[in-house]
């Protein structure tokens, strides 16, 4: 049967045997004799020291009637270190006259006060200087992905000392023990605990189902706290990425203005080149409008992922806002006029008649020029090219239709109709009138441009050109290959496909071409 005394350690009140005691009290005296000799000092230690204990003790204690025995005083010596550490380093203290001594290399522990599980993210996170979460978060990432960090975490986990004492506490975060260290090291665990001792409910002990629901809601809290920073990363990744791709398309942009490239080679959208505001306006518009909010996306990633970072001002923030409602109301009002630019049609037609012989074939040809623009063959198409004509930069266009038709007349016609868009009647009408058509007859060949050109505004105008040939009866006709994709509905006697027509001689008769030389499985009645 041993005796039990009443003591106040830091504050608080225990009940304690003899014998632990007195193992107590020769611990503090030892730790007393091994500092140094400045009262102050010495003092300020001695009462973290007692704090830290009496914390220890806390936490030990379930019940207000425990009390404290020789085993429990024994684990406490353990966790806080023998008299020998804080001796070192006292002696280290005194003799460089009360100056922090050189921090001591890193050494690789468990932390038991930060774990998760085992304390080996939170250990690495000391020894590499960076933040647990990121180690976690790796562990995360290769278990799911590769799969070996399960069973590397397991090993460091059985390998890996804990940091118990306050000496390997300080060593794992790499700082010098000595007894300023010491003593800032106890402050501060003291202080982070404070308010857990205080509130401490000693009448009731936790069972093991509540350790468990506390388990429990640490890894689920854990497991938010590790998915908000994966969101944090994706956030200011793709906005990295999209506003990198907006400087660079910017830098790119204004190589193409200064270089004079051709839009054929850039495939800028005609909504840029066509705006009435200037282009470099308009793509400063643009970049304002896809970038602020993409701005925004990577500040509030880089805030999820550090809580360092500060939230924009108010001023800041709605001056912001109001350059990006400018930029997208500008880029609306572009938008609509862009689109009126094409709300009526307009045309121009030009018909002339044209000599030929009577009695000899009349060819008919799509011709190109390759100064302008070199192609192997010429075929129909919408698509619009950028070329210079005379060092004048034009639209460059395959968009025509051919067509023949019989005229019961003796004379033979061409008539060509140019249509364009815009704004209003007259002003489709206008661009229109400005598109380049020519065409030329020679020997009985009709040589029609398989190209038409206009100004370089007029892009995405849905220019075309259509040119009708009007033939007198009984008039011959051939259709070279070149004509093969531009032919319209061409009526024919034999009710030819519009791909089977060229390479063929023809008559025109009153009900339409009557091919002379085509085989009858052509034909499509015969299919």
């Amino acid at each position: 049967m041993n005796k039990t005394i009443n003591i106040n350690l830091g504050g608080f009140f225990f009940h304690i045997d003899e014998i632990a005691y007195q193992i107590l009290k020769n611990y503090l005296e030892s730790i007393a004799r091994s500092l140094s000799d400045d009262p102050q000092g010495k003092n300020e230690i001695i009462a973290d020291i007692e704090a830290r204990i009496s914390e220890l003790l806390s936490e030990k204690i379930v019940d207000q009637r425990q009390v404290v025995n020789e085993q429990d005083i024994n684990d406490i010596i353990k966790i806080m270190g023998q008299p020998e550490d804080y001796e070192d380093a006292g002696e280290s203290y005194d003799n460089t006259n009360n100056q922090r001594p050189k921090p001591n290399s890193k050494k690789l522990y468990r932390d038991g006060e930060n774990k998760f599980l085992g304390g080996v993210a939170s250990g690495l996170g000391h020894y590499l200087g960076i933040e647990f979460i990121w180690v976690r978060l790796l562990f995360i990432i290769t278990t799911i992905t590769i799969g070996f960090a399960v069973p590397v975490y397991i090993i460091l986990w059985i390998l890996l000392p804990e940091a118990k004492t306050t000496a390997e506490k300080l060593e794992m975060e790499g700082e010098a023990v000595n007894i300023d260290n010491i003593e800032k090291k106890i402050r501060t665990e003291f202080n982070n605990v404070g308010d857990k001792i205080k509130n401490a409910d000693y009448s009731k002990a936790k069972t093991g189902f509540q350790n468990f629901l506390d388990t429990l809601g640490k890894i689920i809290l854990t497991l938010f706290k590790i998915f908000g920073k994966v969101i944090g990363v994706l956030l200011m990744f793709v906005a990295a990425a999209v506003l990198i791709s907006l400087v660079i398309a910017a830098f790119s942009f204004g190589s193409i203005e200064l270089m004079g490239i051709s839009n054929s080679f850039t495939n800028i959208p005609s909504f840029i080149y066509s705006s009435i505001i200037p282009d470099w306006t308009l793509a400063s518009l643009i970049f304002v409008a896809i970038g602020f909010p993409f701005l925004i996306l990577f500040l509030l990633g880089l805030r999820i992922i550090s809580s360092s970072v500060k939230q924009l001002s108010k001023p800041t923030s709605l001056t912001l806002l109001g350059i990006w409602i400018i930029a997208i109301l500008a880029l609306i009002f572009t938008g609509i006029e862009h689109s009126t630019a094409k709300a009526f049609s307009g045309s121009k037609i030009q018909e002339e008649p044209f000599a030929y012989q009577v009695n000899d074939t009349l060819q008919i040809k799509m011709v190109n020029n390759d100064e302008l623009l070199f192609k192997n063959f010429l075929r129909s198409g919408k698509s619009q090219e950028y070329v210079y004509d005379k060092d004048v930069q034009k639209l460059y266009c395959n968009n025509i239709t051919v067509d023949v038709i019989y005229n019961d007349t003796d004379n033979a016609t061409i008539k060509v109709r140019r249509v364009s868009k815009g704004k209003n009647r007259q002003l489709a009408n206008s661009n229109a009138e400005n598109i380049e058509y020519n065409y030329a007859v020679k020997d009985n060949t009709i040589e029609l441009n398989g190209y038409f050109l206009s100004p370089e505004k007029h892009l995405s105008k849905n220019e075309s050109v259509s040119v009708t040939i009007s033939i007198p009866k009984n008039i011959t006709l051939y259709f070279t290959n070149s004509t093969k994709s531009f032919l319209g509905p061409i009526e024919t006697t034999q009710d030819l496909y519009n791909n089977d027509i060229p390479n063929h001689y023809f008559i025109m008769r009153d009900m339409g071409l009557e091919c002379t030389d085509c085989d009858e499985r052509l034909f499509k009645n015969q299919m």
